[in-house]
């Protein structure tokens, strides 16, 4: 059975009035938010230096310092998780870096390696039927501020990967392509990815004829060809080209068929 790992439990989406966008007129003082590559050129020390920011934070006085990543924009079926990671300051291992450069396996370690270094860790999952509501961008924002919201001990910077700010009022610094520039992104964007690989493995048991063990709710030609064949099940993104043609209004987001039973149905037919 795939084991996912939280830090602190319970409902924190309650708690968030709202994920803000590009233009978000609510963002104060307090939730500046500044590139560091922006118009004066890359942060002093960031070319080849991984915690470049983080001790651009340090230096403006900030001690807990957080890197947030999501994982599972793309996919047709599942959640969006977002992982919030404060690392201590003599952490250094040279492997860890953006997920999507690393293997399954090597991710499987460094995952194992952040959470029994790290300073906290937090873990924020927005659902399909979620997704669906408020628009995939919304709902990645969104699952990065539950995952700040279960930090303990709570941050005073986040370095976020991408251009938008979440809606906090924690002081916030969106990287884009932060995921290979920041440590602390780079962590988070491991710990996010092999979460959500393994809620995908998890579901994979409740439905599988969709195979999403192996291609973890991404559209292959496979998973299109399951879509097609089988419709789609309650973690399918209804909204999503590649599904919302294949949804059948009477079915909302009920079980489908397993796949022994599909096969039984369309051989006696």
């Amino acid at each position: 059975m795939p084991t996912v790992r939280v830090r602190r439990s319970g409902s924190t989406q309650r708690r968030i009035s709202g994920v803000s966008g590009p233009n978000d007129s609510t963002l104060g003082s307090r939730q500046a938010v500044l590139d560091l590559k922006g118009r004066n050129g890359p942060a002093p020390g960031a070319v080849g230096d991984p915690w470049a920011y983080e001790k651009r934070a340090t230096a403006k006085g900030h001690v807990m310092i957080a890197g947030i990543d999501e994982a599972g924009r793309g996919p047709l079926a599942g959640p969006v998780v977002s992982a919030a990671v404060i690392l201590p300051l003599n952490f250094s291992n040279p492997e860890v870096t953006d997920s999507k450069k690393l293997s399954p396996a090597r991710r499987s370690r460094l995952y194992d390696l952040i959470y029994a270094h790290a300073v906290a860790i937090g873990i924020g999952i927005v659902d399909a039927a979620e997704i669906d509501r408020i628009n995939i961008l919304q709902a990645s924002l969104l699952s990065m501020a539950i995952a700040t919201l279960n930090l303990d001990p709570p941050p005073d910077c986040l370095l976020i990967d991408g251009t938008f700010p979440i809606s906090l009022p924690t002081h916030q610094v969106t990287i884009p392509k932060g995921d290979a520039l920041s440590i602390s992104i780079s962590a988070a964007s491991i710990i996010a990815k092999v979460t959500r690989d393994r809620l995908m493995d998890r579901y994979d048991l409740d439905y599988p004829q969709y195979r999403f063990t192996s291609h973890k709710g991404y559209p292959t030609k496979a998973h299109r060809e399951a879509i097609q064949r089988f419709g789609c099940c309650p973690i399918h993104r209804r909204s999503f080209k590649g599904v919302t043609e294949h949804v059948r209004p009477s079915n909302s987001r009920q079980l489908p068929l397993r796949s022994d039973d599909a096969e039984s149905k369309t051989t006696n037919r």
